[in-house]
């Protein structure tokens, strides 16, 4: 493996209906997620960080080499920028065997058969599948793809790794060991990585830090685990399993544009300042009218779906008409039996009420 490089990106692309406007700092050796819903931007900065994509202006700078630079008119091809890829699919070549297919990036770098030969097959060693060296890629299964895959993108010995949702693929018992190995290689390797992933766990196992980007900008950004146990949007909340409400903060609680305080415990936040509310579903009751007694944080919903998850059901809400918009999306974790007793099918109306120790309150710091 070649010595850790960091990556700096500063730049811009426009299309009819998108643009994009980010600026990246990846220190050398760590790994950044880069996390948001389909159309937020993440094919696009792939795209400029491989080589597919020109910037209409900026810069791409990995370690002491510029592969961008709009204004001197630099642009490395993708063939030269000694940057790496692992995508959904395998896409290996079919013709060749699995030693072939990972010595081929050296081979084109120029490395001699007999040693690219021999980093081939010691990478497959490392990714597990070295008695497979000489199968055809129609011999393999789908996980054993992805190991090769794997092995021929770090073959060459990239500077920057790119990781495009690599798991998406793979069917659930091989996705666990390919997640446990990526976490081995890229650390063992102290290899740079760009994680692009819809997956919180991806996220957590593998990166050091999440960026989110929403509508070609970054959202939030932040150590892995803050920002998916305290995320400050709607997405990474919804990524990280958690209910979120936005709003202001206001004197230890959250009061939302339409003036309803949610109360809970607030973390590092001014009073002014644009916040989230942020619950677990399994901490919000349900009931089918509304509740008396301790509850301070209480609203009604009307249900969108019931989704069955193992021992619990999840209750997805919309919102009712006369009800915040805020509601829209938000969730409550229940068991069956909860469900069958209150008799309730989507459509109906019923009441959220969430306890405020159960509630954190964070700033968004936007």
């Amino acid at each position: 493996m070649s010595e850790s490089v960091g990556l700096s990106l500063q730049a811009s692309l426009h299309r009819a209906g998108f643009s994009l406007e980010v600026s990246l700092d990846v220190a050398p050796g760590e790994v950044l997620a880069v996390l948001g819903p389909n159309g937020a931007g993440k094919s696009t900065l792939l795209g400029i960080l491989s080589g597919l994509l020109r910037p209409d202006s900026g810069h791409l700078r990995v370690g002491d080499r510029t592969l961008v630079d709009v204004d001197a008119g630099e642009f490395v091809p993708v063939h030269r920028r000694g940057v790496g890829l692992l995508a959904q699919q395998a896409l290996l070549f079919p013709h060749l065997s699995a030693a072939a297919n990972v010595a081929f990036g050296p081979r084109a770098q120029g490395v001699p058969k007999a040693e690219a030969d021999e980093r081939a097959r010691d990478l497959l060693g490392q990714v597990g599948v070295g008695e497979l060296a000489d199968r055809r890629p129609s011999q393999l299964s789908g996980g054993q793809q992805q190991r090769v895959a794997l092995a021929r993108a770090l073959a060459p010995q990239p500077g920057l790794l790119l990781l495009d949702e690599p798991l998406a693929a793979l069917d659930v018992d091989a996705t666990p060991a390919m997640r446990t190995l990526l976490r081995r290689v890229i650390r063992d390797g102290k290899q740079t990585a760009l994680l692009v992933t819809h997956d919180a766990l991806d996220a957590l196992v593998l990166a050091d830090r999440v960026v989110v980007l929403s509508g070609g900008r970054i959202a939030e950004q932040g150590a892995t685990r803050d920002v998916l146990a305290r995320p400050r949007s709607s997405f990474s909340a919804r990524i990280a399993g958690l209910d979120l409400i936005p709003g202001i903060a206001a004197s230890g609680a959250l009061r939302t544009a339409d003036g309803i305080e949610i109360h809970g415990a607030s973390v590092e936040v001014t009073d002014g300042e644009p916040a989230v509310a942020v619950f677990p579903p399994s901490a919000v009751a349900v009931h089918t009218e509304r509740p008396t007694g301790s509850p301070r944080n209480v609203f009604r919903v009307r249900l969108a779906a019931l989704e069955p998850r193992g021992d619990t059901v999840r209750l997805r809400a919309s919102a009712p008409d006369g009800a915040p918009a805020w509601v829209d999306g938000l969730a409550a974790d229940v068991t069956p039996a909860a469900v069958a007793e209150m008799g309730v099918d989507p459509g109906d109306d019923v009441w959220f009420a969430v306890k405020a120790a159960e509630v954190a309150v964070h700033g968004t710091h936007s």
